[in-house]
């Protein structure tokens, strides 16, 4: 079976490894990339539970040991500078599953360092797919690659992102749930001081929702939801944002934020783009990842979900009785994945709300940070057992 899948993140590197792996003399997976390398300023680093279930079932733990990682320590929420509640890691008690951090540039790079390829996978880098090859009866039959290579293929598997080429060349459309969210990312320089606790800490107030984090490498990380239209982020004056932020932090991270804002290295701008695809397949082509159903980045669906696709579609491709159930599967796929999917997103939103709308009210921020003491414990022992479904998912996945 000829398998050409588009793009090269987490869910087409690991579907792609994976059956060629698993059945080289069955699979010839050929893996288009447009990129010459993984390395992005926004990445999803954070593998909960379900991600890391997922993993397993693709063959593709224990994690290469050369691969940054470390256990996430807690979760912490502040508002106007107040602590509202601290959870250390692992929220349920069992180790297995914490939350990991990892760095998935490192993890894409060593999983397709062609040392470590697979017999039956075929890697074409720096080539972009831009469109679809048809058969006389609509069917989809390959891709054309930017430099006019035509790919042919049984089954082309589109992971190639929230603004899928390959999506679109299919004609089908995106239907967005949430009003577009401009998160403004930020590094700090190595020469940052280490963060005062291991959390994962959510500061609200006047300024807005903003988390901080050390990531896989040691690097601390902030995200910033800002109204669209703000200053160009590389304008911003360091001091300034700094300050914004420190004003409704806590004081030991208020002091950490004003003595390292000099180490602050100009953001980028990431545009939120929730929804889901009106369908994830048609005869010859299936929508994975992204392409499918991008996610909102609160609680790190967007990897979480994207593994847990390529673990089904694994699973189902593995187990296809022959060529002429190939449409059966693919329609299996999305029914099996879309409703976790659909159901996760409004949980998003859900706790997205909830931020906002402590963020847009100051008479119930300030209502919460005074009795902080009384209700924290309570509403942290809620935000426990909400987060069970955002971290280990709503449906079983197949059996390695």
């Amino acid at each position: 079976m000829r398998l050409v899948i588009v793009g090269a993140g987490p869910c087409g590197a690991a579907l792609a490894t994976t059956l060629a792996r698993a059945d080289p003399a069955r699979f010839a997976v050929t893996l288009v990339e447009a990129t010459v390398q993984a390395r992005r300023q926004f990445r999803g680093d954070a593998l909960m539970p379900s991600g890391l279930e997922a993993l397993e079932r693709l063959g593709h733990l224990p994690l290469p040991p050369e691969v940054p990682r470390r256990v996430l320590g807690g979760w912490s929420i502040a508002v106007n500078g107040r602590p509202l509640f601290r959870l250390a890691e692992p929220l349920e008690g069992d180790a297995s599953a914490a939350c990991t951090l990892l760095s998935q540039s490192n993890w894409l790079e060593t999983l397709l360092d062609p040392a470590r390829q697979p017999e039956g996978l075929r890697f074409v880098v720096n080539r972009a797919a831009i469109g679809l090859l048809t058969q006389p009866d609509g069917r989809v039959a390959g891709v054309r690659l930017a430099d006019g290579t035509e790919l042919q293929a049984d089954l082309v598997v589109a992971c190639d992102g929230r603004a899928s080429a390959m999506r679109r060349q299919a004609g089908i459309t995106l239907r967005r749930s949430e009003p577009p969210l401009e998160v403004l990312w930020f590094r700090f320089a190595a020469q940052a001081e280490p963060l005062p606790d291991a959390n994962f800490t959510t500061l609200i107030g006047p300024a807005g929702l903003a988390s901080l984090f050390t990531g896989a490498h040691g690097a601390v990380q902030m995200g910033w939801c800002v109204a669209p239209g703000l200053a160009t982020p590389a304008l911003l004056p360091k001091d300034w944002v700094a300050a914004r932020l420190a004003s409704q932090a806590p004081a030991s991270l208020a002091a950490w934020l004003e003595r390292n804002a000099g180490h602050l290295e100009p953001p980028s701008r990431f545009s939120v783009q929730v929804g889901q695809a009106e369908r994830w397949w048609q005869p010859g082509l299936l929508l994975l990842g992204d392409a499918a159903h991008p996610m909102s980045p609160v609680r790190a669906q967007g990897l979480n979900m994207a593994l847990r696709d390529a673990a089904v579609t694994a699973d189902a491709l593995l187990g296809l009785p022959g060529p002429e159930r190939l449409d059966a599967v693919l329609a299996g796929i999305e029914a099996a994945r879309r409703p976790e999917v659909e159901r996760l997103q409004a949980l998003q939103a859900e706790e997205l709300g909830r931020g906002e709308l402590l963020q847009g009210q100051p008479w119930l921020r300030h209502l919460l940070a005074g009795l902080a003491p009384l209700l924290g414990p309570w509403i942290g022992a809620y935000w426990r057992l909400q987060q069970r479904p955002l971290r280990h998912g709503l449906t079983a996945l197949p059996p390695r």
